[in-house]
């Protein structure tokens, strides 16, 4: 099974296109301690030829462009007009950085797009969404802990994990926390081998200790490093906890909530542009590097 990163960053990328915060400013000086990471995806293979999209970010068709792998050219015959090594996409929520990359996946090219009830039903309300033709595009509701196989070889489940509905479904007093079919985590397996994708996630409870116990690879929720973060920065009041994001460290942070649990691989994924651990050498890198940690990057590859 293979896992390719295809963006590491949380909603806006890294760096931010407005954004003087300290870790963003280190790139627009041209520091080398920082590399540019656009918005949270990744792609899962059992085969290397046919893909699995978990999540469409709006910087999708730039993430494609540095993929040879999933050009058309990868799998296209020489008389073919439409092809894509992606042969399907499963969101795990909606928020807008998971979902606006569908508008990209636009032109008449089949696939089955995976997802709960609730997040398919909000993207077929959404008149914008009307452009993905349902004669191309087969939207296939997944029950929460039902196993299906969308490629050939690889085994995939959906699961809760608790989160909050998308932004732009606020309304008055939001529950976050809540576990419910608008933030899922992912368990992919193929050859033996299991992976978990859980990009979104405002606490770890027992439950999904015990869930994650023995994989082979883990890529977590490494939006904010500090739960106050964004404000310290000066960029936002929210905390990552009412994004529904729990933070990397302090009290009921993610660093540890996994240890001794014999997990593989360790990394983290959907990073804010305010989070340190992005500067390579910073006091924050190193902490959770020494915590057996690594920080997701574009382009990275686990393979298991």
């Amino acid at each position: 099974m293979r896992l390719f990163v295809l963006g590491s960053a949380a909603g806006g990328g890294y760096p931010q296109w407005n954004c003087l915060c300290d870790v963003c400013r280190l790139y627009w000086s041209g520091d080398d301690r920082v590399q540019a990471r656009s918005q949270s995806s990744i792609a899962a293979s059992a085969d290397g030829r046919n893909w699995l999209l978990l999540n469409a970010s709006p910087d999708l068709r730039d993430q494609i462009l540095r993929s040879p792998r999933l050009s058309p050219g990868a799998v296209a015959a020489d008389d073919t007009r439409r092809a894509s090594p992606i042969s399907a996409v499963l969101v795990t929520n909606g928020d807008v950085d998971h979902i606006a990359g569908l508008l990209t996946l636009r032109e008449k090219q089949a696939f089955p797009l995976y997802g709960t009830a609730g997040v398919l039903g909000m993207i077929s309300e959404s008149p914008v969404f009307q452009v993905l033709d349902p004669e191309f595009v087969e939207k296939k509701p997944v029950a929460i802990g039902t196993s299906f196989s969308p490629l050939p070889g690889l085994d995939v489940e959906i699961f809760s994990v608790p989160g909050k509905v998308p932004l732009f479904m606020e309304k008055g007093e939001v529950d976050v926390g809540e576990e419910s079919e608008m933030t899922v985590g992912v368990r992919l397996s193929a050859h033996g081998k299991t992976a978990y994708y859980i990009p979104g996630c405002a606490h770890v409870p027992a439950p999904l200790k015990e869930r994650v116990r023995g994989a082979d690879a883990l890529l977590f929720d490494g939006t904010v490093f500090e739960d106050d973060e964004m404000s310290r920065a000066g960029v936002g009041a929210k905390t990552g906890r009412r994004m529904g994001h729990m933070p990397i460290s302090g009290e009921g942070g993610s660093l540890d909530a996994f240890d001794g649990l014999d997990i593989g691989q360790r990394a983290y994924i959907h990073i804010n542009n305010t989070n340190p651990i992005l500067i390579e050498g910073s006091d924050e890198r190193k902490t959770v590097e020494a915590a057996g940690w690594a920080v997701t990057h574009d382009g990275m590859e686990i393979a298991l």
